[in-house]
């Protein structure tokens, strides 16, 4: 019995001397491999010692014959900086299996409209109330999908209050279903159908204007701080306001430019080539954009 207990005292004397040992030093996954490996062979070898009458002074006897731990800690990687998938892996969350199997049956729905109006546009016949389930069908499935999703905690962001997720997806369902109305419209030329589809598409922009004007962020602690980090080391606007207003100038010229070549080409060559006119002013403002944002790397 005594010589259990003498054992397992020992056994403590290892671990608090091994992480005394390692105090101060950066950890990583590689030494902290290193440091659980070697805690067993002193284990091991304190066993042997108190097995051979040395106990108590077996644990630093044991540490005397390791000698010093420098040279092996420097042969071990330290702890890098944290990288985006390390973190991802770290604080991954997986959809819920209701969330999926909600998700899963507002999609057969949805595919269920998609399918009768793409019968409709090919010529086929279908009643004319199936057609209205199906603009249904599609607004309140995207609708619906679009609130449950915005309900759900990710790996990145906290959950929406069920409200304004309800009002995210009353949203979507509006414009869809005054998308809807107005094809109803083109179909059959009912006016009723185009002013409801209008009042249903001004609804939905003024309820989305309202939710996201009033959107607090939900990302969670370790993506913002990802994000400061991101912003540090790439954001050049960030960092030199300067810099920032000369890119709003070269836009703001560049676009009037591209604007008058484009109205000018459309009265003397033809539409056929006034198009490359605002193309060019993307490529010209995209090049810009990574000019000033990465062409002067920091020193």
């Amino acid at each position: 019995m005594t010589t259990a207990r003498s054992t397992h005292d020992t056994a403590l004397d290892v671990h608090r001397l091994l992480d005394e040992a390692f105090a101060g030093a950066e950890m990583s996954p590689e030494r902290q491999d290193l440091k659980e490996e070697i805690r067993a062979n002193l284990v091991a070898r304190v066993g042997e010692l108190v097995d051979a009458g040395r106990s108590p002074a077996a644990a630093r006897a044991a540490m005397a014959e390791l000698g010093d731990l420098g040279p092996l800690l420097d042969a071990v990687p330290a702890a890098g900086p944290t990288s985006s998938h390390t973190e991802w892996e770290r604080h991954r969350i997986r959809p819920a299996a209701g969330f999926l199997i909600r998700t899963a049956l507002l999609a057969a729905l949805g595919v269920t409209g998609v399918v009768l109006l793409v019968l409709t546009v090919a010529g086929i016949a279908v009643p004319s109330g199936w057609l209205l389930v199906a603009v249904a069908a599609v607004a309140v499935a995207a609708g619906a999908g679009t609130a449950d999703a915005l309900c759900q905690e990710t790996s990145t962001s906290y959950p929406m209050p069920a409200g304004r997720a309800g009002g995210y997806g009353a949203a979507v369902t509006l414009v869809l279903a005054g998308l809807g109305a107005g094809w109803q419209f083109l179909t059959d030329g009912s006016v009723p159908w185009l002013v409801g589809g209008a009042l249903a598409v001004v609804v939905a922009v003024m309820l989305f204007a309202y939710l996201g004007g009033t959107q607090t962020n939900r990302h969670k602690p370790w993506v913002l701080s990802m994000e400061a980090t991101h912003r540090e080391t790439v954001d050049v606007f960030t960092r030199d306001p300067a810099a920032a207003a000369r890119f709003g100038l070269y836009v703001a010229t560049l676009w009037l430019v591209a604007i008058a070549t484009f109205g000018v080409l459309s009265f003397t060559v033809g539409w056929a080539w006034s198009w490359l006119a605002p193309l060019g002013g993307v490529v010209v403002m995209l090049l810009m954009l990574a000019r000033m944002q990465f062409g002067h790397p920091r020193r």
